[in-house]
């Protein structure tokens, strides 16, 4: 089964940038959807960011509060993809998730919904921004 690893978080003041990395075990990588999600304490787990399949042409989808700020992408090539995040703001503090859309979670894909990936998740990565 895919397992996926976060990285790059870290501490940057507001209006700074961060990228985090997702890292993926397995090369079918490519065959998967990538959603990130961010919690921060004592807050539900929220939707961020997805990259669709390759094969799908990489359609990309953002939250409202992230769009136009947070850039998501993907290298197959590296079974890795990235969250690029600027213009940070306090708010964005959270530990950072990603995931592999979980196969057979309905058609069209609800990206935004946690239940459409797998069961499984890493255990993130931290990002505070400091006003």
């Amino acid at each position: 089964q895919l397992t996926l690893v976060e990285s790059g978080g870290g501490l940057v003041q507001a209006g700074g940038s961060l990228r985090l990395s997702c890292a993926a075990s397995l090369s079918a990588f490519n065959r998967y959807a990538v959603g990130w999600f961010r919690q921060a304490p004592g807050k539900e787990r929220e939707f961020v960011a997805a990259i669709g399949w390759s094969g799908g042409a990489g359609q990309l989808y953002y939250s409202d509060s992230v769009r136009g700020r947070f850039t998501v992408s993907r290298d197959d090539a590296k079974n890795t993809s990235y969250l690029q995040m600027t213009n940070l703001k306090p708010e964005d503090t959270a530990t950072y998730y990603c995931n592999g859309d979980r196969p057979g979670s309905g058609w069209p894909r609800r990206f935004e919904d946690p239940d459409t990936y797998l069961s499984v998740w890493g255990q993130g990565t931290l990002v505070a921004v400091s006003s």
